[in-house]
């Protein structure tokens, strides 16, 4: 009897694995009224991250704009622009995407500012004065999940933090906008200034100026300067005499 051949069948080749698509460059909103300042940060962060991608938003609405419209890896959000502010812009930053991280990057000292971004939802607070040196620094900080800000203010947020609601100081019962227009008023600006600075009208200014004395019981800006004085909130005494 002939012997058969049995035929074994033989797996077809397969075809090499895909390879692992590329990762995403690194993107980065930079946000700020001022041209120069924007310039300047893009310039160091291109040195340090040459393959990120680095765009810019020259006020709050093109920010939430290109926030609704991509994903961003962080965002460089300064506190004073014309029309709404950057705390206007940090609240409704973390409300279309409460993960995202938020740097501020003001020309206002820690101080003033700080403790309300951090409680907000912002990641770090830098001072422009310091942005130069630090800015790469702070951005790798928030990038890896950590928190940028410094020591004495760690201190101070954790004292805030560890204070009762009963406990709080007078500024701190004010609104964004409002703590914002009293250190405006604080430093020497006048209503016309502040109106011209946040693009909104002398008669708002005038509202917030209002709200502010009956809030705190005080009585004119000569009160709000030496208070904003003995609670750090202006960076250095009036720049000239404000008008009673």
């Amino acid at each position: 009897m002939a012997n058969k051949t049995v035929k074994i069948p033989v797996p077809a080749p397969q075809a090499a694995p895909a390879p692992p698509p590329a990762p995403r460059p690194l993107k980065i909103l930079i946000v700020d009224d001022h041209p120069m300042m924007r310039v300047g940060m893009r310039q160091t962060l291109a040195k340090e991250f040459t393959d990120a991608i680095l765009r810019e938003a020259s006020d709050t609405q093109q920010a939430l704009e290109q926030v609704w419209a991509e994903d961003w890896d962080i965002v460089l959000l300064d506190i004073t622009m014309p029309g709404r502010s950057g705390l206007d812009g940090l609240k409704e930053l973390k409300q279309i995407k409460p993960k995202l991280p938020v740097l501020i990057v003001s020309v206002h000292s820690e101080e003033q500012f700080a403790i309300r971004v951090l409680q907000r939802g912002a990641s770090g607070y830098l001072t422009k004065e310091t942005a130069g040196s630090e800015l790469v620094d702070a951005v790798k900080r928030i990038l890896s999940g950590g928190k940028y800000i410094r020591a004495s203010l760690a201190e101070k947020l954790a004292g805030h933090l560890h204070r009762g609601s009963s406990d709080r100081q007078l500024h701190e019962t004010l609104s964004d906008r409002e703590y914002q227009v009293m250190c405006m008023l604080a430093f020497g600006k006048t209503v016309k200034e502040i109106s011209n600075e946040l693009s909104l009208s002398i008669k708002t200014i005038s509202t917030y100026r209002t709200r502010i004395l009956e809030k705190t019981g005080m009585k004119n800006n000569s009160e709000i300067m030496r208070y904003a004085v003995e609670h750090e909130l202006v960076d250095f005494p009036q720049r000239k005499r404000v008008e009673e």
